[in-house]
């Protein structure tokens, strides 16, 4: 590898023109699939298979006017006051005029549900009047009846206590008749009064069982006890992810059509949540702070505008290519933003690593040419192996079985593939253009007279070493103790820039109908066989009280039932929001809960359903992802560094750094430390977090880990002892690796000041890892546990180090093979001195 990365070194430097032109080339194609291919992000995460995603399956066979996305459009006076009529009227205008639109099935006008809603009231009241009325009626005729049966009992008794004689047999009879005749009119009547009375009963059930219905559902409003606030609710034919952004703007262009007096419309995040902007003042900041390390480290202009060229040019590529395939996969918002991150930060660092290279060479007198190909051989070798660490980190996300993580992580690894190809090209190609002109002029007039041997090295002191190694791992985990209480979910309208429409709809909401309403549940019941007729109110009352019940629960209403009468759908509005630990505990609780009546079962649904599973699925990943990265990477590192113990300590100190960075994010993000200053929102961490920082902080860590440790086998394979070697490889590799260090936490960390959480989570996730990776990890515990272990660091079983290639990742082999060439006169550029060996080109 390093012998092909010299050739190709000296051939991108000899032929720069030819490079840059097909690099150019690539752009193009990028732009050109991009213009072509766009279709647009979407917002919306999913993962097949979960509890939720079942209940939408049945939804959709069954009541698929429930299956398909939906959102809410608020509307709100401006001052506080209740919606006039004309303001009224006006709303229902738009309302009416939005049957119309795409993927929409309906429109719901709140206040002619809250017309209704008080007519059913009203009818309850006015049925119960007149069921007390019409009790009473049959109560008197009753009464009547039972007076008329006494009186017809003691004629009978009169009748059959008149004396043997006292009339005749005819009269007798025709008494009889008369008596048997009344009989049979009382006998009517009161079977007539026991139909009714079974009629009135049947009826005051059914009135029983509405009111408490009603009751049940009383605090799910549609407009605001105050009247100054309305919910219109939009239902969508299509599921939320098929759902496209182009149908979701149509509904917000209709009802920002025609603006209202005195009313500001706002819109929920199902239909208005926006796509964060990819790139901001803040990433900008992170690029010109990176700048100024270069400028620092490198002392040259051109030598520090160089990498951040070749980055700039490489997120260019990897972004508008990604993008081009958004037509045809479902993709993230974030995915081309976490493109853009880590093109940014590895593809500085790589082009870095390799020009630093080249400059320390040209100091000490090398011809220009051949000093870009031992770069490339050596460093740039270094940076390919780096980079798979990286690639293997990210398309490990596909094993999670998440498509939108999986598509992340693949985006990601093209950037970085993309980067390190640039690096060992595009680079070369650049220097070999510059030639001379990458050292400043001071540097210049030093050509030749600079030496980078390090012979006043000694070890460190084992017990500076014993303190070092304790010291930084308390403090680590002293960090990483709010990790105890971390919370993953999935952000909802309040984690939205504060001012969109997002969040004003969220907030409106939240103040004029309760917390629980920004978030309600869709609950079913299934039953195996069908329901009666006459038993559906019944079930939807048994199913009602059982949700209503529930802790945290502040009304159920049942909104349809399936025509084959064997699932019924209910809304439940909890205590507090989509986040809350209240309501994730109120989900899980519902699923737990035995059939109702024994025969029910109950499903839980809706977007704060899904959102919970999504970020339970997640969290159940995170284990087996760490385990393939982890293990992949062991491999890896094991292969470079022919040594067991030195993976082991560097995948060690991963997992602290790791924990100690989720510690930070739970204390900003969860607890608030420091939040109101950044202007943050609290609440869970992003679901996909955890997974996407093992991901990269690993790929990232053991980059930094390369970079040192390959350093100190350098050393110690060239005959310094195991302890000075750690010291002349930490002293080797420490400016490059701390510029390298604070280029990525500038460019991460300018991602901090996004407007979206979301992004502003992953960009203070990856800045503080790398901090405390780089400058606490490998720069103080890995070099101190390496002090302590000494030679044994670099134990290998003989029977592995016999059938194990020997990767050369330090180059030693490469420099052995090329000498290094006399450089050409001061002033004179690359283009003019020949090749050392022609043959080698």
């Amino acid at each position: 590898m390093a012998e092909l990365l010299y050739r190709l070194g000296r051939f991108s430097a000899r032929r720069a023109w030819t490079v840059i032109v097909a690099w150019l080339a690539v752009l193009g194609i990028a732009v050109v699939g991009f213009l072509i291919g766009f279709k647009g992000l979407t917002a919306s995460f999913d993962i097949p298979g979960t509890a939720a995603g079942a209940v939408v399956d049945e939804l959709t066979h069954k009541l698929p006017a429930y299956a398909g996305a939906s959102g809410t459009i608020v509307f709100r006076a401006d001052d506080g006051s209740a919606l006039d009529d004309a303001q009224k009227k006006a709303i229902g205008s738009l309302i009416a005029d939005a049957d119309g639109l795409p993927d929409v099935s309906g429109v719901v006008n709140p206040f002619s549900t809250e017309a209704e809603r008080a007519a059913r009231q009203a009818q309850v009241t006015d049925g119960q009047t007149q069921l007390t009325q019409g009790q009473a009626k049959l109560d008197a005729a009753t009464a009547q009846l039972t007076a008329g049966q006494q009186q017809l009992d003691a004629a009978k008794a009169q009748l059959e206590a008149a004396p043997p004689g006292s009339m005749s047999a005819e009269q007798s009879a025709v008494a009889q008749a008369q008596l048997a005749a009344q009989q049979s009119t009382i006998d009517d009547g009161l079977a007539q009064l026991a139909a009714q009375q079974k009629q009135l009963t049947t009826q005051q059930k059914q009135l029983d069982q509405g009111a408490e219905l009603l009751k049940l559902s009383r605090d799910i409003r549609m407009v605001s006890a105050d009247g100054s606030t309305a919910l219109v609710n939009v239902a969508f034919t299509k599921p939320r992810l098929a759902l496209s952004e182009t149908s979701k703007h149509a509904v917000i262009d209709h009802f920002e059509s025609k603006p209202i007096d005195g009313v500001t419309v706002s819109f929920s995040t199902d239909i208005a949540q926006g796509v964060p902007q990819i790139v901001g003042v803040g990433e900008a900041v992170g690029v010109v702070f990176a700048a100024i390390v270069l400028i620092v480290v490198l002392g040259s202009v051109v030598a520090a505008a160089l990498p951040i060229v070749t980055a700039l040019f490489g997120v260019a590529v990897a972004a508008l290519g990604s993008l081009a395939f958004s037509g045809v996969v479902d993709m993230a918002s974030v995915t081309p933003v976490l493109a853009i991150m880590l093109g940014l930060a590895v593809g500085i660092d790589y082009s870095l690593f390799i020009v630093n290279r080249h400059r320390k060479q040209l100091l000490e007198g090398a011809e220009p040419r051949e000093s870009i190909g031992l770069a490339n051989g050596t460093s740039g070798n270094a940076v390919v192996f780096a980079g798979t660490t990286v690639v293997v980190a990210l398309l490990a996300l596909n094993v999670t079985g998440v498509p939108f993580l999986g598509l992340m992580g693949t985006v990601g690894a093209i950037a970085v593939v993309l980067a390190v190809l640039i690096a060992v090209t595009l680079t070369p190609a650049i220097l070999g253009l510059v030639g001379l002109r990458v050292l400043g002029r001071r540097a210049r007039a030093q050509v030749g007279q600079v030496h980078h041997d390090d012979t006043a090295a000694k070890p460190m002191k084992t017990g500076r070493a014993v303190v070092t190694a304790v010291g930084a791992t308390v403090a680590l985990l002293i960090v990483a103790i709010p990790v105890l209480s971390m919370r993953v979910g999935l952000p909802d309208g309040s984690s939205e820039p504060v001012g969109s429409t997002t969040y004003e709809a969220f907030t409106v909401t939240e103040k004029a109908f309760g917390a629980g309403a920004t978030g309600p549940l869709l609950v079913t019941a299934t039953a195996k066989e069908a329901v009666a007729k006459e038993d559906v109110t019944s079930v939807q009352l048994d199913v009602a009280r059982a949700l209503a019940d529930q802790k945290n629960v502040v009304a159920v209403a049942p909104i349809a039932v399936s025509d084959d009468r064997t699932l019924f759908a209910f809304q439940v509005v909890p205590e507090e929001g989509p986040n809350s630990v209240s309501t994730e505990n109120l989900v899980n609780a519902l699923r737990s809960l035995a059939p109702i009546d024994g025969v029910y079962e109950l499903g839980v649904s809706g977007q704060t359903a899904i959102n919970l599973d999504i970020s339970a699925n997640l969290a159940s990943v995170l284990p087996l992802y760490l385990v393939v990265v982890v293990g992949l990477s062991l491999l890896i590192m094991i292969l470079v560094f022919r040594s067991i113990l030195v993976p082991l300590i560097a995948t060690g100190g991963f997992i602290l750094s790791l924990f100690a960075t989720y510690g930070a994010i739970t204390a900003l993000f969860q607890w608030g430390w420091g939040a109101d200053a950044l202007g943050i929102h609290t609440g869970p961490i992003l679901s996909f977090l955890p997974v996407i920082l093992v991901g990269i902080l690993f790929g990232l860590a053991m980059d930094y880990q390369l970079f040192l440790a390959s350093g100190m086998r350098e050393a110690y394979v060239h005959g310094a002892s195991a302890r000075l070697a750690v010291v002349k490889g930490l002293r080797a590799g420490r400016s490059v690796v701390i510029a390298a260090g604070l280029i990525m936490i500038s460019v991460f960390g300018g991602f901090i000041f996004s407007e979206s959480t979301m992004i502003r989570s992953i960009g203070f996730g990856l800045a503080f890892g790398v901090l405390v990776d780089a400058f606490v990890v490998r720069m103080l515990l890995m070099p101190a546990l390496m002090h302590l272990l000494g030679r044994s660091a670099w134990w290998l079983p003989t029977w592995l180090d016999r059938i194990m290639p020997n990767v050369d990742v330090e180059g030693a082999a490469l420099e052995r093979r090329h000498h290094v060439a006399v450089a050409p006169a001061e002033g004179a550029e690359s283009g003019d001195a020949a090749p050392a060996d022609p043959a080698r080109v």
